[in-house]
């Protein structure tokens, strides 16, 4: 089975050598490479990748936000986040909003190849450096961080509203409220709406002056 992967980097020596390395592979088929975030969401739903290789400092939209108008445009696509940067920040918000792995631009080439298999097995991929830098400190938990979109789709929620009623006033799809739903619960640790609503009114969202993770 072949991966389709696209590659999002603005050094187009960067996005060529990667597009060169993962040429050699007979499972994987780069089909495009872009310079900016906006031109993979434009072209996101019509090619329809597997993996997307995304860098995070681009011009323009930066790389979060282009993380979640991927996801909400095809969820099912896989973000792996392709960087220089190995601040701890940096990798718990990319997660947060939805990339599956975080790989740094420095790693054998191999391991891209690597990182690509593994989550398209629906496993998260973090390379040895970036895992190295979210050692937690004696006692500490890492959770992930709730993105703007599922803050304000939980407001809904807490309000008492169904999933068609988010999706019309958001003006997204019933499906990807779900999917925002999902994700909220696992990073919340709750498991039912009562526990979202709970959640809800205990950290202030209901009159907006919450504090999220």
């Amino acid at each position: 089975m072949t991966t389709k992967v696209a590659i999002v980097d603005d050094h187009p020596m960067v996005a060529e050598g990667i597009k060169a390395i993962l040429e050699s592979f007979d499972d994987i088929d780069v089909v495009a490479t872009y310079s900016s975030g906006q031109d993979i969401i434009d072209n996101a739903v019509a090619l329809a990748p597997d993996v997307i290789l995304l860098d995070l400092n681009m011009p323009g939209m930066n790389g979060l936000t282009t993380i979640e108008l991927l996801l909400e445009a095809r969820e099912e696509t896989r973000i792996l986040v392709l960087s220089m940067h190995d601040n701890p920040e940096y990798i718990t918000t990319a997660l947060s909003h939805g990339a599956m792995g975080y790989v740094l631009k420095d790693v054998p080439t191999e391991e891209i190849k690597t990182a690509i298999d593994t989550v398209m097995t629906g496993q998260r991929y973090m390379c040895t450096g970036a895992k190295g830098s979210l050692v937690p400190e004696e006692g500490e938990e890492i959770r992930d961080a709730l993105t703007g979109r599922e803050q304000t789709v939980l407001l809904q929620l807490a309000k008492g509203q169904s999933n068609k009623e988010v999706a019309a006033a958001l003006n997204i799809s019933v499906r990807t409220v779900e999917t925002h739903r999902k994700n909220i619960k696992r990073k919340l640790g709750i498991s039912s709406t009562a526990g979202l609503t709970r959640y809800a009114m205990e950290h202030g969202v209901l009159q907006g002056t919450g504090a999220f993770l």
